[in-house]
């Protein structure tokens, strides 16, 4: 088709081919930004549900990204090479792999592994153990030593509990086993990181007793949380494994009972101590407290809200940072009918079901004493 005079006439592209394309363009480039979004925001933050074993893993000198995620699916440290290797790159963490041992494990997230991977990080590692039945006072003055924070920032970054749980602080959340941290850590996330071990390594100890939880729910209304402040008490009295599901079956029978008297009373020398060491501002009788000798003005003490004495079922919060055997302890615990025990050396103690019985041992332990 020509126009008059000879020109031929100009098509014009079709409008909707146009609209069609941008929209196309406008999809890649959505889809490409929630995708590195996801690569940046989500991925990195997605914890692994290991088992949470730690192990020392040697990387090669001049390891690409590609090959060194393969390493760590391998190893179970990440479960998609291909999405670490893009990970490391994006974020161009692939150009600064530190080689030699690396501390590691099977329940980090990818962006714990990424930070571990490299070797401008701040700081120097070290590598801390924390016991089980420490308080969060005990890990503080650890933390310091190692040079990781300090005390003071450790016990303030703890002073309120994990998001979710109703308690005076952190203790009983701080999880007790070994971290690799870094000199001049951020108290706060150092907190968090125990927080969050302790989650993962319990949850699946409570859905393997999901019906003795549910049993000492009906029958003493104890929640999760107040499983793990009976099993601090547990971990404070038992210096032998064997003997935790013993005496986590001795408070249990305390609280059950309509015979202990004064009814529902743990009466535990470490709940004391503790709170001479938590509160001490509280209680009167905690102003001559050693750190070691509890007094029987401590014990005959009510204003210590922490005296199993004094004060009936459980403390106001956990009182150390149980381990999982005595939060096992206090799921399955033996079966039996003491209701009272008392030191008989060798770090053991002898249980008794009446109170004649108790005072016997008693007698028996103190004519053995130099």
């Amino acid at each position: 088709m020509t126009k008059r005079g000879g020109r031929p006439a100009r098509r014009r592209p079709p409008r909707r081919g146009l609209r069609a394309l941008l929209f196309a363009l406008g999809a890649i480039i959505l889809t490409g930004t929630v995708a590195l979004g996801g690569l940046l925001l989500v991925y990195p933050r997605q914890a692994r549900g290991g088992e949470g074993r730690t192990f020392v893993l040697e990387i090669p000198a001049g390891v690409g990204a590609t090959e060194l995620a393969h390493q760590l699916a391998r190893e179970g440290v990440i479960d998609s090479p291909w999405l670490f290797a893009v990970y490391l790159r994006v974020t161009r963490a692939d150009e600064a792999l530190r080689d030699g041992e690396v501390l590691l494990g099977d329940a980090l997230r990818p962006d714990e592994v990424a930070r571990r991977l490299r070797h401008d990080q701040d700081g120097i590692p070290v590598r801390v153990t924390i016991p089980e039945g420490w308080t969060r006072f005990d890990v503080a003055r650890r933390l310091e030593q190692a040079g990781v924070c300090d005390a003071a920032d450790f016990l303030a970054a703890t002073s309120a509990p994990p998001s979710g749980v109703d308690a005076p602080s952190a203790e009983g959340y701080l999880f007790p086993d070994t971290y690799e941290l870094r000199t001049g850590s951020d108290a706060t996330s150092v907190a968090q990181r125990m927080f969050r071990n302790h989650r993962a390594r319990t949850e699946a100890l409570f859905e393997q007793h999901a019906d003795a939880l549910a049993r000492l729910e009906r029958e003493l209304a104890m929640s999760r949380h107040d499983v793990i402040v009976l099993a601090s008490v547990v971990e404070k009295e038992a210096a032998v494994h064997d003997e935790r599901p013993v005496i986590a079956g001795v408070f249990l029978n305390r609280l059950r009972s309509q015979t202990f008297l004064p009814r529902q009373r743990l009466q535990a020398d470490p709940t004391v101590s503790y709170g001479c060491l938590a509160v001490p501002e509280e209680a009167p009788s905690c102003a001559s407290f050693d750190g070691r000798t509890i007094t029987r003005a401590m014990l005959d003490d009510a204003a210590n809200r922490y005296n199993t004495y004094r004060h009936p079922r459980l403390p106001p919060g956990p009182i150390a940072n149980p381990g999982l055997s005595a939060i096992a302890a206090v799921l399955a615990p033996t079966e039996h009918d003491y209701l009272y025990f008392v030191a008989r050396g060798g770090r053991r103690h002898t249980f008794s079901a009446t109170l004649e019985g108790h005072n016997e041992a008693v007698g028996e332990y103190r004519a053995r004493q130099p």
